[in-house]
């Protein structure tokens, strides 16, 4: 199954998530596709990487659909490579633009967040519920992105966040309606050509602080976070929480494969 499709274009790739029918949540399978999209980027000659997904939202978060049939351990070792996939995708030394529409939830939220330039639809809409089963996922670049206070807000905020308020808050940097999009990478492609490799990291370095400290931080908070026994229950829980909560009328996207 192809989880994602990997386009190059001169020195533009783009990666779009292609799992369609599980809401691009992201799964082991998906999350290895990406480390290894990754892997081509890094050894190729490209200069801008562009994340878009086919379907009806971007990223359901991550993909729940097999709970049962996880433990504390392997659903651990999911979160610790989703980290190092955000990671690399923040520290990548290209020009990174992230196209989002629907649904942008949880995981798929922080590798939105991740990107310099992030685009959404007007009809997008953003949550972060993994703080809801006590996991520290992408915390630090979000507060980066949008000031502590904002990040807290959003943290502990139990709806979805829309579009037009996600621009307020600075964490998408452009709305643009999805038909619009291939006129603004074209922009993009056709406008000053992104700086090479070298100076992107030096600059994304100094900006982000130094990364290696940062990063490893936010490692460690997310095994501390995640370490606690009953992972999977208090993933379930949160599970069964939204669920009751959709059959009352509540936000149904929240019962999707992935949400968290």
């Amino acid at each position: 199954m192809n989880e994602i499709r990997y386009e190059e274009d001169g020195t533009t790739v783009q990666v779009v998530l292609a799992r369609q029918r599980g809401g691009n949540a992201l799964s082991a399978e998906i999350v290895e596709a990406l480390h290894a999209a990754l892997d081509r980027v890094e050894a190729g000659p490209a200069r801008r990487l562009v994340l878009s997904a086919e379907g009806k939202g971007f990223c359901a978060g991550l993909d729940l659909s097999a709970l049962e049939s996880e433990n504390d351990a392997s659903l651990l070792h999911r979160l610790v490579r989703i980290e190092l996939l955000l990671q690399r995708v923040h520290r990548l030394p290209l020009e990174t633009v992230a196209l989002a529409h629907g649904f942008v939830y949880g995981a798929g939220a922080d590798l939105f967040a991740a990107c310099q330039l992030r685009i959404a639809d007007p009809g997008a809409s953003f949550r972060f519920p993994g703080v809801r089963f006590g996991i520290a996922l992408g915390t630090r670049r979000l507060a980066q992105r949008v000031g502590a206070d904002r990040a807290l807000a959003l943290l502990r905020g139990d709806g979805a966040l829309p579009a037009s308020a996600a621009v307020e808050a600075g964490l998408v940097t452009e709305m643009l309606a999805r038909d619009a999009w291939p006129e603004r990478l074209a922009a993009l492609r056709e406008g000053p050509a992104p700086f090479d490799r070298r100076i992107t990291g030096h600059l994304l370095d100094r900006v982000a602080g130094g990364f290696a400290a940062g990063e490893d931080g936010d490692l460690a908070a997310l095994v501390r976070s995640a370490a606690a026994p009953g992972l999977k229950d208090r993933i379930a829980a949160y599970v069964a929480e939204v669920r009751r909560a959709g059959a009352m009328g509540g936000d149904p996207a929240g019962t999707r494969a992935g949400s968290a």
